[in-house]
């Protein structure tokens, strides 16, 4: 199996380590900046020696040398800057997204993509027009990263381990992001039992806030490590055929009563990518809120430029 990061920058370089590192596939690291995907390809192949993985990596700033990829990742674009509006990242991450996808289908046109680029639920619309894959080989990071946030400040506050919490956050991957605190169990306990609503309300905003508050703390850069881990998963799961069910950003074609619009909703992933979309019973409410989200990312997908 061969897998490739569009991207060498912080989420790039961690994914590509700790892919090679589960050793199951070789992975490819492009970059446009010379020398960069080569230099962090050759220093995580370096360690090989020690951690003991046998597949390889390596860096190029050349598509041809991501020729028959079976998973390719897109961590391309620029981070949200101080004073920048969101249509104003929207332009430029737009044409950034479509470029790559153009060139990555010339070389991997049976692979399955990832989009990680924000705003990622309008990326990842993007990239399956531009690609014109079906929906189910083009999903987007979004509920695994954010529902990973919320089990962490849950396990936080009931001293639990992070991995007996289960989540699934839906909608926009930003802060139309929907939290169901009902379906939030603790070793299946729902957390509505265990916390009390003013907790579960504060928890839950900072969650929405996730990124905000890394990227107050690091001055400089925006948040990789989680991000990195959540987007492993999502691979993994595609390439292993597990078919976990986690919450990812994808096309809806009627599920929710939602049309195109791509938002994050529980999906099976499997070989092939998307292997089925799974629909919670909603209340009212609940309902009103996803349909809400949807309309803040519809926003985003109509002010995409033309040319892409």
């Amino acid at each position: 199996m061969k897998i490739t990061v569009i991207g060498a920058g912080n989420v790039g370089a961690s994914l590509a380590q700790r892919l090679v590192e589960k050793d199951f596939a070789d992975v490819v690291m492009l970059d446009i900046i010379e020398g960069l995907p080569q230099g962090k390809a050759l220093d995580i192949l370096e360690s090989s020696a020690v951690i003991g993985f046998k597949h390889s990596i390596t860096g190029t700033n050349s598509y041809e040398q991501t020729s028959g990829s079976d998973i390719v990742v897109v961590t391309s674009g620029i981070a949200r800057k101080p004073g920048m509006t969101r249509e104003e990242l929207i332009k430029i991450n737009a044409g950034i997204v479509a470029d790559v996808v153009s060139n990555l289908i010339r070389f991997s046109p049976g692979c399955v993509i990832i989009i990680v680029a924000n705003p990622v639920d309008a990326m990842t619309y993007l990239a399956l027009k531009v690609s014109g894959f079906p929906r189910e080989r083009v999903v987007g990071l979004s509920g695994v990263l954010d529902s990973a946030r919320l089990a962490t400040f849950i396990a936080s506050e009931l001293n639990v381990c992070p991995s007996d919490v289960e989540c699934h956050v839906l909608g926009e991957h930003g802060p139309n992001m929907v939290i169901l605190p009902r379906l939030v169990t603790v070793n299946r306990i729902p957390v509505t039992k265990l916390l009390p609503e003013e907790v579960i309300r504060r928890l839950s905003q900072r969650t929405v806030d996730g990124g905000a508050e890394i990227v107050g703390l690091l001055k400089t850069s925006s948040a990789f490590y989680a991000p990195s881990a959540s987007i492993a998963k999502m691979v993994y799961a595609i390439a292993e055929n597990s078919d976990d069910i986690m919450p990812a950003a994808a096309l809806l074609l009627g599920e929710y009563g939602l049309s195109d619009v791509v938002i994050g909703v529980p999906v099976v992933l499997g070989t092939g990518g998307i292997r089925q979309i799974i629909e919670f019973e909603l209340e009212t409410t609940e309902k009103k809120h996803l349909s809400r989200s949807a309309s803040a990312v519809m926003q985003q997908i109509a002010s995409l430029p033309e040319r892409c």
